[in-house]
């Protein structure tokens, strides 16, 4: 046998040898599909989810640069990214979407039933909303239905004459209606706009409409004080009507109640409307799903510790659950009613007490019962973090320097306004200009125009919404600009009506540079004022905040509404000229080409800079 003829014998040996490790066949390539992940996921989730080794998710990290162990936390980015190298789409959404996402795929249709709408009552001061909630509730207890007023909670149950269930949410101002929406928290079914008949359309009846609208919730108009003699509920239809709320009756969709609410006229047809709304929405929950809601308010009782009141929407909630409500973990020890009596369960659009937070949430977070004590820990871990995170590089709001970017990148397709302008005129003419705005690619929305100074509420409304504030020839209130600067909500002021358009379109075609930046130096307070011959006239005022310099820009506000702007002729501390003066003290400043100072009035001053927009180029 010849040595070819051998090693090949040799070869065939070793194949048929059962040590020989055969070959892996080559693998399949896998299929394009879509992934739902959620915040939090660690390496090891992400490997499950995409049904893959978790060694081999980790080499695909190392790759990058990235030394994650099993249990490490990723960021949204770094799981997309990673998914799309496995073939996969991922997309996210929220720790408690989830639980009630995997809830609903086990959960029998069958169990869903109609549950209590709930209810927010809003409008104008005075106008009759505290009556009308006190009649329902005297109306409720006298008649020996279950329910009653919960002062105790903030919330309480009403029984209709038909026996069905509405849940009212004592939170009648829209500040504390939008401050639960900016969290991301929708807790109202229905909205009830109360409008006194002796009154009309006033302005926060207004503001409610607007608040209401950015909420995108249902309206049912009650026309309260209809028992005063004299009054006429067709006026109030037409002023809602010029609002863009139709009645029914004159061939709309609004439903609208001519209601007393002293007298209790109509009462129990309001609480019918309110149900026929409901039916047309048709609100559903599911009891044997893990308990989800909102928190309503939360404090620290001197005896119970932290407290948190809370609207179950889903679900139902038992004593002994593991929850998490914002980032805080909790375990439920105790739940009261709003009669402070303890329960054992509470079902959906059920407002209880909770005992047995660590920490305290906010109005407005989510709750989410969940039934893995470990996962509920880790996420309120996590949410902590990021939290901290937050709190370290603050993330501003929406602002026009940074329109253009978001537009370039698809992701925004609609820039919502909010603007407050001196006169009815300049409001009418600033809207319909800014309307007429809207192209293809982006609309301009005004959410909200009303005149006069801009407000707190204003800013808490485009805080909740991502609007840009728009003031034409008036100023913010100091509490609404130091919560501007907080909530990072961008205001915009002007003085001339094309340049607000113009702003407003330069942001959207990305052509902001350059642009004058406007900085704020101080105000003070006109006290007193002296006519000097051959000088004019001299404004002996008190510096309020910050200080005036001699080379400033001024504004004079009266009112909070702009008179004049213009340079300061003269600034002296008693008969010496001064290059500036600071707050606490007094000084006479003279107004270049103005005399009409009168005592009570506000000079503010600032300086005006060109600089370069940041487009995000």
């Amino acid at each position: 046998m010849d040595r070819a003829q051998r090693y090949e014998r040799q070869a065939e040996k070793k194949l048929d040898s059962p040590f020989v490790r055969p070959q892996p066949k080559p693998e399949a390539p896998r299929e394009y599909r879509k992934v739902t992940l959620t915040e939090g996921l660690t390496v090891k989730d992400l490997a499950e989810k995409l049904d893959v080794k978790s060694k081999d998710m980790i080499k695909k990290l190392m790759d990058r640069g990235v030394f994650a162990t099993i249990n490490q936390t990723l960021d949204k980015e770094m799981a997309k990214d990673i998914a799309k190298e496995f073939n996969a789409d991922a997309d996210f959404v929220t720790f408690e979407e989830s639980v009630m996402l995997d809830a609903v795929e086990v959960s029998v249709a069958e169990n869903t039933t109609p549950r209590a709408p709930v209810v927010t009552i809003m409008g104008h001061v005075d106008h009759g909303k505290t009556s009308l909630l006190d009649y329902i509730r005297k109306a409720n207890v006298v008649a020996g239905e279950s329910g009653g007023i919960t002062q105790h909670i903030g919330a309480y149950e009403v029984t209709a004459a038909n026996g069905h269930q509405i849940t009212f949410l004592d939170t009648p101002g829209h500040e504390a209606f939008t401050l639960m929406r900016a969290r991301g928290a929708r807790v109202t079914d229905i909205v009830v706009l109360v409008v006194a008949a002796d009154d009309g359309v006033m302005p926060q009846t207004i503001e409610s409409i607007s608040h209401t609208r950015a909420a995108k919730v249902p309206f049912v108009v009650a026309i309260n004080k209809i028992d005063k003699p004299g009054v006429n509920p067709e006026r109030v239809k037409r002023e809602l009507a010029e609002q863009g709320l139709l009645a029914e009756d004159w061939g709309g969709d609004t439903v609208m109640v001519d209601v007393s609410a002293k007298t209790g006229q109509n009462l129990e047809l309001l609480l019918e409307m309110i149900l026929l709304v409901a039916d047309i929405q048709n609100l559903k929950a599911d009891p044997a799903l893990p308990a989800m809601g909102a928190v309503l308010e939360a404090k620290i009782d001197k005896g119970r510790g932290n407290v948190a009141t809370v609207l179950v929407q889903n679900g139902t909630l038992r004593i002994g659950d593991n929850f998490i409500a914002g980032a805080v973990y909790g375990k439920v020890r105790a739940m009261f009613d709003e009669h402070a009596q303890l329960v054992k369960e509470a079902g959906p659009s059920t407002p209880v007490e909770v005992l047995g937070l660590q920490g305290l949430p906010m109005a407005g977070d989510s709750f989410q019962s969940i039934a893995d004590d470990n996962k509920a820990r880790q996420m309120a871990s996590y949410r902590q973090e990021k939290l901290r995170d937050i709190a370290l590089a603050r993330t501003s709001r929406l602002t026009l320097d940074q329109l253009h970017k978001q537009l370039t990148e698809g992701e925004i397709k609609e820039v919502p306004l909010i603007l407050k302008c001196d006169v009815q005129g300049s409001q009418e003419a600033l809207t319909d200009m800014l309307n007429k705005l809207s192209t293809d690619k982006v609309k301009v929305r005004v959410l909200h125009s009303s005149v006069g100074a801009i407000t707190e509420t204003d800013v808490l409304l485009a805080a909740a919404s991502s609007a840009i504030i728009i003031g034409f020839n008036v100023r913010p209130q100091r509490e609404a600009t130091e919560l501007a600067n907080r909530e990072k909500v961008d205001i915009r002021l002007h003085t001339i009506i094309y340049n607000v358009v113009d702003e407003i379109k330069r942001a959207m075609q990305g052509v902001l540079e350059p642009v004058f930046k406007e900085t704020y130096l101080g105000t003070a307070e006109v006290r007193n004022t002296f006519r000097i011959p051959k000088v004019g006239v001299i404004a002996g005022s008190y510096i309020t905040d910050g200080k005036i310099t001699r080379t400033a820009e001024i504004r004079l506000l009266r009112d909070n509404v702009v008179i004049f702007e213009g340079k300061i002729a003269s600034l002296k501390r008693f008969k010496e000229d001064a290059s500036e003066v600071s707050k606490g003290y007094e000084c006479g400043i003279g107004i270049q080409n103005f005399n009409d100072v009168k005592i009570g009035d506000q000079i503010e001053a600032f300086v005006t800079e060109k600089v370069m927009a940041d487009v995000g180029a």
